[in-house]
């Protein structure tokens, strides 16, 4: 059986001093930044819209670092809440949830949108837009992390870690699916259905809830928290709901066209 040795990567990018610059920051400012330049070529340039797209991303890095981790915690360390409270803030030690975040994202958007008067969907659907990118950098730092570890298998692909263990690169697969498809699928669906609001958030939620519950059959569950019911996962439970309000969104919404709302 072929496989590939982890590389040891330190995650921490630079130390200056008492100041730890480390990939998963890294990761996540290049993330906002790259959402950010990419946003700005969908709407007209103008100063209004700058404000605007100020705000969104401003909001957005908040409701995405704060919701990802409280979401971390009521979804997977509830006991974090009366055992080690000061665990919650320990950001950097890893533990952040998509669906928590998406969830803080949403909110960011709409105060965005209610701040400035403007169509909450339409401004949702260009986020959906560029999001896969921000999902590629993060699989990529979950990679580097050794975390998020897939489980024990023998294709030719795997990866040995320190433990002698050999798992699927499920970070590398997140990556792949939830990033580069999904933003080939959103960049094909654009021109399609962005005068239908709402449509493109919902093919976004439909694409990444379906490829997180077929790639969480190749992650290793989280230990603390195993499989629910003897067969599922945790992430595929919270997938499940999105994609049911991706199908409500897209099937509705898609019969409505508002040139109107785009600005």
């Amino acid at each position: 059986m072929l496989a590939i040795v982890f590389p040891t990567i330190n995650p921490i990018f630079l130390s200056i001093g008492s100041v730890e610059i480390r990939w998963y920051g890294i990761a996540y400012a290049v993330s906002i930044i790259s959402c950010y330049l990419l946003l700005k070529r969908l709407y007209p340039k103008t100063q209004e819209n700058t404000r605007l797209l100020d705000d969104i991303m401003f909001f957005c890095a908040i409701g995405m670092i704060s919701g990802g981790r409280i979401g971390y915690v009521l979804f997977y360390h509830t006991e974090w809440l009366w055992r080690d409270s000061m665990r919650i803030l320990q950001i950097w030690l890893g533990g952040m949830s998509f669906h928590g975040g998406l969830i803080g994202v949403v909110l960011a958007v709409y105060l965005a949108s209610l701040k400035h008067h403007r169509s909450f969907l339409h401004n949702c659907d260009n986020l959906a837009y560029v999001t896969p990118i921000g999902l590629f950098f993060g699989r990529i730092a979950n990679f580097i992390n050794g975390e998020l570890w897939g489980r024990v298998t023998d294709v030719p692909w795997a990866i040995i870690l320190a433990d002698g263990s050999v798992r699927h690169p499920s970070q590398l697969y997140e990556a792949v699916m939830e990033g580069i498809v999904l933003l080939i699928i959103m960049i094909v669906c654009h021109k399609k259905l962005i005068d239908k609001p709402g449509a493109m958030s919902g093919l976004f939620l439909i694409c990444y809830g379906l490829f997180r519950m077929i790639i969480e059959n190749f992650r290793e569950p989280d230990e603390h928290v195993g499989l629910c019911f003897g067969f599922i996962t945790r992430g595929q439970i919270l997938s499940a709901p999105m994609m049911l309000l991706g199908v409500y969104l897209l099937l509705v919404r898609a019969s409505i066209t508002n040139t109107n709302a785009r600005y």
